[in-house]
């Protein structure tokens, strides 16, 4: 029992080492093909980059750059689904219409003040409201004034000493004796008679050119030298016809010689002052046609051109403004109202895309090219002017391309995620 025992272990061992070095022999056999596998490949690799037949670097790197022209894939359905369009590249007539508000001013051109020369007081007004409608030539206000009823005195009394003198030499008057002359020789009463009347004239013109001065009209000149009585007052009158838009001038005031009584705004042409920004300044040029109306009036219309740019830009707002003129029919337009203003830019011919096509980083402009079969090349461009939902293209595409209109985010995040950007990178 035990011989039998002692076999059966004996067995197993015999078998226990066959089964080892069995398999110390295959893992043998499988190491010597891998290395002499990777030896083979190692050497045909060095062997073909020997051969005659290799492309130059350079023409091996532009086909690597060719291959990796960044793409990502949307499959049709997925499009359908996320709601993609295209739109074509092409050239279209772009038109800008620049919106802005205005505000009626008085043409400075029409206003005139009304002040007076002389020294004296407001012994009445004529108009004695602001807004007043007054018309050239009619009478504002009366001043009083000493010095010139001392002036209209001179020049009464220099009227009667030139007549004197001239009676005197011809014997006109009889109450006038004529002088003889000097018989010892020298001055004559009569040659002192001519020098007299010749002085007398003299400061009957200094007076009367005087009164000119301070706005006596010959009409009133010539009824104080038929009267022989000076005018107590001064009258102004109305330089222009239009609305008394400032009234400095109160019943019993003292005035002095340019202090400012009336202010006088023909209202017939008014003009509009618009705020244009900055960044389309450089598109409005003067002569340029503009559609006016007002908020609360829609159904009136007016048109006008850009009469005038002003030559400065405001700090605060950032706009500049222009200049608009218009006549005022029955007087509709009050100064300070408010309008709308549209004016309509023609840029011309331009290649352009829509604007929901470009994706602005705030440093790049990015589009999405529809490459054909589901794939869409990020591409970065260079735009222009933008008008009416349309961007120019400056750089970046061509005509008879098409580009990603809708859904551009949705390609945009979806590229990202997949690590496809255009070429120089792209940074959100």
């Amino acid at each position: 029992m035990k011989k039998r025992s002692l076999i059966i272990i004996i067995a197993i061992v015999l078998l226990s080492g066959l089964f080892i070095y069995s398999a110390r022999i295959g893992s043998l056999k499988v190491y010597s093909k891998n290395s002499i596998a990777t030896t083979a490949k190692q050497n045909s690799s060095e062997h073909e980059g020997h051969t005659p037949d290799t492309e130059p670097p350079k023409a091996k790197s532009e086909t690597v750059e060719e291959q990796e022209t960044p793409t990502i894939e949307i499959p049709p359905e997925k499009q359908q689904l996320i709601g993609v369009k295209t739109a074509e590249v092409s050239v279209k007539p772009l038109r800008k219409i620049i919106r802005t508000v205005g505000r009626i001013e008085y043409d400075e051109r029409k206003i005139a003040t009304v002040n007076t020369k002389i020294e004296g007081w407001v012994e009445r007004l004529y108009v004695d409201y602001t807004g007043r409608y007054v018309k050239k030539g009619e009478a504002l206000a009366e001043i009083f004034s000493p010095e010139l009823i001392a002036t209209q005195q001179e020049l009464i009394n220099a009227l009667k000493w030139e007549t004197q003198g001239k009676e005197i030499r011809d014997g006109s008057n009889p109450t006038l004796t004529p002088l003889s002359k000097n018989a010892e020789g020298g001055f004559s009463v009569e040659n002192m008679s001519k020098m007299f009347s010749a002085d007398a004239a003299k400061l009957f013109e200094a007076s009367k050119q005087r009164l000119r001065l301070w706005d006596i009209n010959e009409e009133q000149i010539k009824k104080i030298e038929e009267t022989g009585k000076p005018i107590r007052t001064l009258t102004i009158y109305s330089p222009v016809s239009g609305y008394v838009v400032q009234k400095m001038a109160l019943q019993g005031m003292k005035v002095m010689p340019g202090e400012k009584l009336f202010d006088v705004a023909d209202l017939s042409i008014v003009w509009i002052l618009a705020d244009i920004y900055e960044h389309n300044i450089f598109l409005v040029k003067p002569g340029q046609s503009a559609k006016i109306t007002l908020s609360y009036s829609p159904d009136k219309e007016f048109f006008s051109r850009i009469d005038y740019i002003y030559p400065t830009i405001s700090t605060a707002t950032r706009t500049a403004k222009v200049r608009f003129e218009i006549p005022n029919y029955r007087g509709q337009l009050k100064p300070q109202m408010f309008t709308n203003i549209e004016i309509k830019i023609d840029l011309g011919k331009k290649l352009a895309i829509p604007d929901d096509a470009v994706i602005d980083t705030g440093t790049r402009q990015i589009v999405y090219v529809d490459k054909g079969d589901g794939y869409f090349e990020p591409r970065e461009v260079k735009l222009g002017v933008r008008a009416e939902g349309l961007s120019e293209i400056i750089m970046g595409l061509k005509a008879g391309e098409k580009v990603a209109a809708s859904a551009t985010f949705l390609i945009d995040s979806e590229a990202q995620l997949k690590g496809v950007t255009p070429l120089g990178g792209h940074k959100h």
